[in-house]
């Protein structure tokens, strides 16, 4: 099978977002247990009024995407319409709760305040991821319209889609020999 555009731009991509959840999960996780033991004020983690709701929704979306690249990972090796579904819609739903996060991030850095350098990398992961993971859902969802950038919906093999001898309009299919009507 001929290598596309798609796979070979969506595999280090999909690497380096994994990669960037599980760091993002694991400050965020971090940060939250010390706001949750309300320790605020230990050096490297401070914050704001926001930080709550921002280290929920960045937790949220690293579990999320770390998923979606499981989803994604499974349709770079097989490569098939079927798993190009999985992984464009888990990727689509990722990416949708990285952007609630990334709000909340944009509102944490313009109240302000004293915030430690962990909180700032998850911020600062979670403003990268966004565009990244964005990236990522444009290279799956290209799929859907070209073979060459994946898969796509419109094949013909297996069964799937207009064959040849299929115009499309009612009562003016022609059977060839040995074919299913």
């Amino acid at each position: 099978m001929a290598s596309t555009v798609g796979r070979n731009v969506a595999a280090p991509l999909l690497f380096l977002n994994l990669v960037m959840y599980f760091i993002t999960l694991g400050f965020a996780g971090w940060c939250l247990n010390k706001y949750i033991n309300r320790q605020t004020n230990h050096p490297s983690f401070g914050g704001n009024g926001a930080t709550e709701f921002f280290l929920e929704f960045a937790i949220l979306a690293s579990v999320l995407g770390i998923v979606s690249k499981f989803a994604g990972g499974n349709h770079l090796r097989s490569w098939r319409n079927d798993s190009l579904a999985a992984a464009g819609s888990t990727s689509l739903v990722a990416w949708a709760v990285t952007v609630l996060a990334f709000g909340l991030a944009c509102k944490e850095i313009i109240v302000g305040g004293h915030r430690g350098w962990r909180l700032r990398i998850v911020e600062a992961f979670i403003i990268i991821l966004t565009i990244t993971e964005l990236l990522y859902v444009l290279l799956v969802h290209a799929g859907l319209y070209s073979s060459r950038y994946g898969p796509g919906y419109r094949d013909t093999e297996h069964g799937i889609g207009m064959g040849t001898h299929d115009t499309g309009i009612k009562g003016t299919t022609t059977s060839a020999a040995g074919t299913r009507v």
